[in-house]
């Protein structure tokens, strides 16, 4: 799709803290993170809908071993997953780990976005890569 964020990233046009690529997938460290290593794993081919992948058992589990590496990186037990879909029409699942006195509270502040320098976020995207 032309217009479409995700796929201009896909495609290179976009630059991106890559973290994951294969033949279907690709996954990336938000650039509005809420927490270090906020990721997205999105699949190549333009889908609207999560629920619409036709390789969607392949794609829960190139989410599940990111999420494993998430938490072996940011050093946390605790990674929540969330489906929306609104922000940006393409599927997509965001991987957020949860921290330590992190700011959010209880439930996870999607309006607690994160200041990162750039060296972070290659830092970051280096390390989950190396979990993996």
């Amino acid at each position: 799709m032309n217009d479409c964020l995700f796929c201009k990233i896909i495609s290179g046009e976009i630059p991106s803290y890559k973290i994951y690529e294969d033949e279907n997938f690709y996954a990336f460290l938000d650039i509005r993170p809420l927490n270090p290593g906020h990721t997205l794993v999105i699949p190549k081919k333009h889908f609207r809908w999560v629920w619409d992948i036709e390789n969607i058992g392949e794609y829960y589990k190139v989410i599940q071993n990111i999420a494993k590496s998430l938490k072996k990186t940011m050093e946390t037990e605790y990674i929540i997953s969330l489906v929306f879909g609104e922000e940006v029409p393409h599927a997509h699942v965001w991987l957020i780990p949860r921290l330590k006195n992190d700011g959010h509270g209880e439930a996870i502040n999607l309006n607690n976005i994160k200041t990162i320098s750039s060296e972070e976020m290659e830092k970051i995207a280096k390390s989950i890569k190396n979990n993996l």
